[in-house]
C-alpha cells in the first residue's frame, strides 16, 4: 500500500486524508481504540448501514467505539476490516475492503467486500459511512 513516501513525510503525524483513514484501519485491526479514537474528530458522524447488526449514526469517538468496535469485539472473534484500495478526492476517501471475522455465536464466518466513504478534515476523520452486503453479515449470525 504505498501511500504516501515522500522524503521527510511522517505518516504517524500526516493529516493527509489517506493517512488519516489508514491509521484508523491500523488501530481498529489491533484493537487500540485509543489510537483509533485519536483519528476522530470530536463530532464525528459514523454511520453503520441499515440492515448491518449495528445499524445506525453514532457520534463523538467514544460513541463511535463504545457503539461498534466494542460491540462487534463481543459478538465477533477476529472482526477486521482488511483495506486494500483507496480513492482519493480531496477531503473525501473511499476505500474498497473486505470483512472477515467469524460469529461467536454460531461460529459461522464471513468475508465480504465493503465499500468505507470517509471524509477528512484538518487531519480528522468528519463522517464515514458504510456499504457492505449487510445479508451475508446476517447469515452468519443466524443458526
Amino acid at each position: 500500500m504505498g501511500l504516501t513516501s515522500q522524503p521527510g513525510h511522517d505518516f504517524a503525524t500526516s493529516s493527509a486524508p489517506a493517512d488519516v483513514v489508514r491509521r484508523q484501519y491500523l488501530a481498529s485491526a489491533a484493537g487500540d481504540l485509543e489510537a483509533l479514537r485519536a483519528t476522530l474528530a470530536p463530532d464525528v458522524e459514523w454511520t453503520e448501514m441499515a440492515g448491518f447488526p449495528l445499524a445506525g449514526t453514532y457520534r463523538t469517538p467514544h460513541g463511535v467505539t463504545a457503539n461498534v468496535m466494542e460491540k462487534l469485539g463481543a459478538d465477533w472473534d477476529g472482526w477486521t476490516a482488511h483495506d486494500d484500495t483507496y480513492v482519493v478526492d480531496g477531503e473525501n476517501v473511499v476505500v474498497l475492503a473486505r470483512y472477515t471475522a467469524t460469529n461467536k455465536a454460531t461460529g459461522k464466518s464471513i468475508d465480504v467486500r465493503v465499500a468505507h466513504h470517509f471524509t477528512v478534515r484538518g487531519g480528522q476523520i468528519v463522517r464515514f459511512e458504510q456499504f457492505v452486503d449487510t445479508a451475508k453479515v446476517r447469515d452468519a449470525m443466524l443458526s
